[in-house]
């Protein structure tokens, strides 16, 4: 990239002042420095920000090299001559394409280079330059960073294998812990899960919900990374039978996180995953969520009542706690005592008092409860509703003018209902203190670097329940650098609202099935979850796939549709339509200046080949 661009990139997005790009300009100019290197040795921007720039206008993901895991056997792919004169580094190989950081990402004769030796696909991200040099010179004169410290925590282990405590104290096994913490918070994860098999170590990220495997430690460090985890969270590193749950905080690239630690013994040694609790999650408003707009006035008009129950309900993993936090900041005044019981507290509230459950001392869900009630609270949030006990008390709660929000474990917002008549809740308290139920999923946004439009065939607008005589267009995500591959980048709620009218109440009180609660609710204005996911995937947020995945298949999409001969004739060219655009679209130009249509270019490759031969 142009470093003039850069700098005006950087100054329109209100990164740098005009008084600071003429400085550093000037002396970038004196100097003959890179202005993108002045930039950050003034401190003007951080070298993220400036690489992050650069990458986007050269169109390629950017990588911070100094805490990156690289396997081993990668790293030889490239013999250090090469990776030297054009300061190129692998990062990893799936199947058959090797992705390489490299310092100038457009040096065509270096990426040919490497293609050609490796017989791989090469894909290029952009690395600082220095950052290459340090990685380069650690790899192949003493390892890289990660491969270095794994030798000092083998040589400590040898030194000083009687005393597990030194070695999770010693600063080799708390540099691979860091390096492991690091790499999960910029790959976005929400969980790290490190795994003992027979004879290896697994490590995988969940990131947006899925979980991908990294490149891993050996497995004699396992005990030593499993120690230091367990120390941070003090845990007890000598008892390995039992489970064991900790917490603790720590202080990465000038950002605190905050991990959830859980220990399960197993055949091969401890099972621990961290939850990463993200801070920023607690400070989403509920306009953030991925509500409609009609949805979002509606569920707005049910957390502004005085009293009653408000329920959120979904499977674990489903952002409920987001959504009640969302839900108190909204609602949170001076005006209003809010009091919240949890297990666990997972982000701080402010102005809220929060109350972490211990059953180990006697304060339970139930016990906590009853406490709190006595403390003049406007607003209570119980966790979860686990129990008859304590969902009785949340509901008598709502009906002495206490706003109450709790959590469900059911399928969809009329499923709430059932589940607490089967904890033994009477009908009519039930009828009388809920006033409304949200159900939701979390599905996976399309990333937008790699989104692309395509149409749907008729027998799919069929199964959604959509017009077929009108124009529809979907998306989807191609897959690139940005995303991994994946074609996803982010994740957004789907919602169901249950607003508990006098029409519901009756229902409920009569004790009618789910299924006719859910059919006047729906005559009422409820969206339920597949018609929000529909709704989202014409809005190009998600996919098809996705809203499936996460959602129930009715009787009336599984059916089989019939499809005529037409039907069937006219798809298949739709479909090897798209398929020949998307060919051109991708096919090189030729040296003409031309692009080849897809059967001028497969006879090109054709006698290509054949020549070689």
């Amino acid at each position: 990239m142009d470093q003039e661009n850069l700098g005006e990139s950087l100054l329109s997005k209100g990164l740098i002042s005009e008084d600071q790009l003429n400085e550093a300009s000037s002396r970038a100019k004196r100097g003959k420095l890179p202005l993108s290197q002045v930039l950050i040795e003034m401190g003007f921007v951080t070298k993220e920000e400036a690489y992050n720039i650069i990458a986007e206008e050269m169109d390629v993901p950017y990588v911070d090299m100094s805490n990156y895991i690289v396997d081993p056997k990668v790293v030889n792919l490239i013999d250090r001559e090469d990776a030297a004169q054009h300061l190129i580094y692998p990062l990893f190989k799936i199947e058959n394409t090797l992705t390489i950081a490299m310092a100038d990402p457009a040096d065509l004769a270096a990426i040919d280079k490497v293609r050609m030796k490796t017989n791989l696909e090469v894909e290029t991200c952009l690395a600082a330059e220095d950052d290459m040099r340090e990685a380069i010179k650690g790899s192949y004169d003493k390892g890289d960073a990660a491969l270095g410290v794994i030798e000092d925590v083998e040589e400590l282990i040898k030194v000083s294998p009687e005393s597990l405590t030194d070695v999770a104290t010693s600063t080799p096994v708390s540099k691979l812990v860091d390096i492991i913490l690091t790499q999960a918070t910029r790959d976005r994860a929400s969980d790290i899960h490190i795994e003992p098999d027979e004879d290896s170590l697994r490590i995988r990220f969940r990131v947006d919900g899925i979980l991908y495997e990294v490149p891993s430690p050996p497995k004699h460090l396992e005990l030593a990374i499993i120690s230091r985890l367990k120390v941070l969270s003090n845990l007890d590193i000598a008892t390995t039978r039992i489970p064991q749950d900790g917490h603790f905080k720590k202080r990465l690239e000038g950002r605190e996180i905050d991990c959830r630690v859980s220990t399960i013994p197993t055949i091969y040694g401890e099972n621990l995953v961290m939850r990463i609790l993200n801070p920023a999650t607690a400070l989403l408003g509920l306009d953030e969520l991925g509500f409609s707009p009609e949805m979002l006035t509606r569920f707005e008009e049910v957390i502004s009542q005085p009293w009653g129950t408000v329920l959120v309900t979904g499977p674990t993993g489903s952002g409920k706690t987001t959504t009640l936090y969302a839900a108190l900041n909204r609602i949170n005044t001076v005006e209003k005592n809010i009091i919240t019981i949890e297990d666990p507290v997972e982000y701080r509230l402010g102005l809220i008092r929060q109350i972490q459950v211990n059953p180990k001392a006697g304060l339970t869900f139930v016990s906590s409860l009853r406490s709190v009630v006595r403390q003049d609270p406007d607003v209570i949030m119980v966790g979860e509703i686990r129990d008859h006990e304590t969902a009785e008390i949340s509901s008598q709660a709502a009906l002495t003018g206490h706003l109450v929000f709790s959590t469900l474990h059911t399928n969809d917002a009329p499923g709430a209902v059932i589940r607490l008549v089967n904890m033994g809740i009477e009908p009519f308290l039930i009828a009388g203190s809920v006033i409304g139920v949200l159900a939701q999923r979390l599905v996976r946004k399309i990333c937008p670097r790699c989104k692309e439009s395509y149409k749907p065939s008729k027998v799919l607008l069929r199964r959604l329940g959509l017009k077929e005589n009108k124009s529809y267009v979907f998306y989807r995500g191609r897959g690139c650098k940005a995303c991994k591959e994946t074609g996803y980048k982010g994740r957004v709620s789907l919602f169901e609202l249950l607003r508990v009218t006098d029409e519901i109440k009756e229902l409920i009180i009569k004790g009618i099935s789910p299924t006719a609660i859910r059919k006047k609710a729906e005559k009422e204005g409820m969206k339920e979850l597949r018609e929000d996911g529909i709704a989202k995937i014409l809005q190009g947020i998600t996919t098809i796939e996705e809203v499936t995945r996460v959602t129930q298949i009715t009787t009336d999409m599984m059916a089989p549709i019939e499809v005529s001969q037409e039907e069937k004739v006219e798809a298949k060219k739709e479909e090897i339509k798209e398929r020949r655009t998307v060919t051109e679209e991708k096919a090189p130009a030729t040296s003409l200046g031309k692009t080849l249509n897809l059967n001028e270019y497969e006879n090109k490759i054709t006698s290509w080949i054949a020549g070689k031969r």
